[in-house]
C-alpha cells in the first residue's frame, strides 16, 4: 500500500521515528545498522544459498552471487535487520535469507519467514476476481452497482457508471488513500465501503491513473458479496490453499509458529524493533492485508508465468486470463517508474528493449517488499524486508536497472535530466493539494509548493493531519511536517524526483494536463496532486 500503506510507492527523504501512519509519508532512512555479537552470531546461522531447478548455475559463477552482495551491502547501509530474497532465472530457482527477525530477539531469517507483503497483496485480491470472472460470477466491464447496488462516492455519475476493471486497473477516479480503521469483525469491510459515500471525485472514471486503495477494497467487498463469505476466506479457498501456499495468510491469529520478521524503524541509523508498526485494520485486507514468506510469494510468481494450474494440476486460470491480468492495461503515468498502465492489478512496465515488466510490492510501517517478473525471459524476483530502511534497498533491485539487467537483459526507458528554461519551468509553478483519510477518519492535507530553481523545480512538501496534537498545534503556527522535494525534467511533463541535494534519488513522477492544455495535476508516486495557480 505506496505502499502506501499498502503501496509499492513511498516519498524518500530523512526518517527519526514514525507513528503508524508514518508509512503515507514514507522516507527511506539511510545509516548503518548496529549488530550485536549475538545478533551477528544469529545471522550467520542463516540458511545459506540454495539454488535448486534445472540450471547449472552456482553463486560462485552466477549473478545470484552479485545479488547477496547487494542485499548484504543494502542491509548495513539501510539498517535492514532482515530479509529475504527469492529469483526465478533460466529455470533456477533461489531462495535465501538474510540476518534476523528481531534485533532484541534475534532468530535467523529463512525462505519460510513471514513478513507483511502490503500492496502485492492486490495482486491476490484480482486474481480471486479472473476465477470468479471464469466461472461467471463477475464480469469485467459491468458496473460495480450489478454487485453492490449501495455503492455510492461522492459524485453520482461515478457511483453509477465506475466499472470492476476500472477498480482494479486505478481509474476509478476517486480519492484512494483512505485508511479507516472498522475493527476486527466480519464486517470491517461492508462498513468501509459504505464510508466511501463522501470521497471526491478527482477525475471521471477510466480517463486517469492514480493509485486508488480504497478501490481495491470494492474489489474485495464484491469478492464478499459473490462467494457469500469474508474476503480472507473466499481468497484462501480460491487462490491460496488450491496453490499451496502455506505460509500465506491474513490474520495474525494464523500465524502462531511461524517465524515472523518483526517491524522495525530506523532511528539515529540504527533498527530499533517496534512493535506497533504490525497491526494493520482488517478493512484494508484488500489492499494490503497477506502476510507471506518469500518462498511462497515465489510460487506466486511461478503460477503467474505458468498456465494457470496449481502444483496438483488442477486448472485455476486460463492462460488467456493470466495474459489479460498483464495486458490492457488502463490509462499510463508515473508509479515510482513509467507505467503503461495497470491491467488487473498488475503494473505493467515499459523496457527501453521492449519486454514488459510485471511489477507489484508493498509497503507498511517496518515492512517493505518487492515483486517483478519479466514474463517473455522467465524471470522472477521478489524481497521481503522487516525495516523502514527497505525501501530505499527495494528501489536499487526494483525501480533502478541493476538487477532487470542483470538477469532479464531490460532496461527502464532512458531519462537523461535537463535543464528548462524559466520559461518551460513556469506552467508548472505554484502549489498542488492531495487529501487522504486517515485510520480515523480524518482529513489529512498535503501540500507541495514547487517553484522554478537553476533550469528545475524545487520546493517543500508540508502535512497537516489534523488527528495529532502536535498538528493541533501547528494548525496555529500555520505549520506541518515539512521535506524538501525536487523535479528535474527528462522530457515534457515527466520529471526524475530529486533529494533535497538536488540529485536524482531513482523514481520519477509526471505533471497531468486538463482539457484546456494547462497542468491541472503533479502525479507523484502515484497520487494526484491539484494544481493551484493563485
Amino acid at each position: 500500500m505506496n505502499e502506501d500503506v499498502l503501496s509499492a510507492e513511498p516519498e524518500h527523504g530523512g526518517a527519526t521515528r514514525w507513528s503508524r501512519r508514518g508509512f503515507l509519508g514514507a522516507a527511506a532512512a539511510v545509516g548503518s545498522a548496529t549488530i550485536s555479537p549475538r545478533q551477528a552470531a544469529a545471522a550467520a546461522a542463516a540458511p545459506q544459498s540454495a539454488v535448486q531447478g534445472g540450471g547449472t548455475g552456482t553463486t560462485d559463477t552466477s549473478p545470484f552471487q552479485a545479488l547477496d552482495a547487494k542485499i548484504q551491502a543494502g542491509m548495513r547501509t539501510y539498517a535492514i535487520p532482515g530479509a529475504a530474497v527469492g529469483v526465478l532465472w533460466e529455470g533456477q530457482e533461489y531462495v535465501k535469507g538474510y540476518g534476523v527477525t528481531n534485533v532484541d530477539h534475534p532468530v535467523p531469517v529463512d525462505g519460510d519467514t513471514v513478513f507483511r507483503v502490503g500492496s502485492t497483496t492486490k495482486t491476490f485480491t484480482g486474481t480471486t476476481i479472473m476465477r470468479l470472472v471464469e466461472r461467471g460470477d463477475v464480469d469485467l466491464d459491468a458496473p460495480v452497482r450489478r454487485y453492490l447496488a449501495d455503492f455510492a462516492v461522492a459524485d453520482p455519475y461515478a457511483s453509477a457508471q465506475v466499472t470492476v476493471r476500472q477498480l482494479l486497473n486505478h481509474s476509478a477516479g476517486w480519492l484512494g488513500d483512505d485508511y479507516q480503521d472498522f475493527g476486527p469483525g466480519d464486517d470491517a469491510l461492508a462498513r468501509f465501503v459504505a464510508s466511501m459515500a463522501r470521497l471526491p471525485q478527482l477525475t471521471p472514471p477510466g480517463e486517469v491513473f492514480a493509485y486508488n486503495n480504497a478501490a481495491l477494497c470494492v474489489a474485495g467487498r464484491i469478492i464478499e458479496v459473490v462467494t457469500g463469505t469474508t474476503y480472507e476466506a473466499a481468497v484462501r479457498t480460491l487462490v491460496i490453499d488450491p496453490l499451496g501456499l502455506g505460509h500465506s495468510r491474513f490474520s495474525s491469529d494464523e500465524i502462531v509458529g511461524f517465524n515472523v520478521a518483526a517491524s522495525h524503524d530506523v532511528v539515529d541509523g540504527k533498527a530499533v524493533l517496534d512493535p506497533s508498526f504490525w497491526t494493520q485494520p482488517r478493512s484494508l485486507a484488500p489492499t494490503g492485508g497477506l502476510i507471506s514468506s518469500v518462498r511462497d510469494q515465489l510460487d506466486w510468481a511461478r503460477f503467474h508465468l505458468g498456465d494457470g494450474t496449481a502444483p496438483d494440476g488442477t486448472r485455476l486460470l486460463s492462460e488467456q486470463s493470466l495474459e489479460q491480468m498483464r495486458s490492457r492495461p488502463g490509462p499510463g503515468g508515473t508509479l515510482v517508474v513509467e507505467l503503461d498502465g495497470m491491467g488487473i492489478t498488475w503494473m505493467v512496465r515499459p523496457t527501453a528493449q521492449g519486454p514488459r515488466i510485471v511489477q507489484h510490492g508493498g509497503t507498511w510501517p517496518g515492512q517493505i517488499s518487492g515483486f517483478v517478473m519479466v514474463p517473455s525471459r522467465g524471470f522472477a524476483l521478489t524481497l521481503l524486508t522487516n525495516s523502514q530502511g527497505g525501501t530505499a534497498l527495494r528501489d536499487e533491485l526494483f525501480t533502478d536497472d541493476w538487477a532487470l539487467n542483470l538477469f532479464a537483459g531490460v532496461t527502464n526507458l532512458p531519462a537523461t535530466a535537463r535543464f528548462f528554461s524559466g520559461a518551460q519551468l513556469a506552467p508548472y509553478e505554484g502549489s498542488y493539494i492531495a487529501q487522504r483519510i486517515n485510520e480515523k477518519g480524518a482529513m489529512e492535507d498535503t501540500v507541495i509548493t514547487l517553484t522554478r530553481h537553476n533550469g528545475r523545480l524545487r520546493g517543500t512538501q508540508t502535512v497537516q493531519d489534523p488527528s495529532s496534537e502536535a498538528a493541533a498545534e501547528e494548525e496555529n503556527t500555520g505549520q506541518g511536517q515539512s521535506s524538501e522535494v525536487g523535479a528535474a525534467f527528462y522530457r515534457t511533463d515527466f520529471a526524475l524526483d530529486l533529494d533535497p541535494d538536488g540529485r536524482p534519488i531513482g523514481t520519477r513522477s509526471n505533471f497531468v494536463r486538463g482539457p484546456d492544455g494547462k497542468v491541472l495535476w503533479w502525479r507523484n508516486h502515484g497520487r494526484l496532486h491539484r494544481h493551484q495557480t493563485d
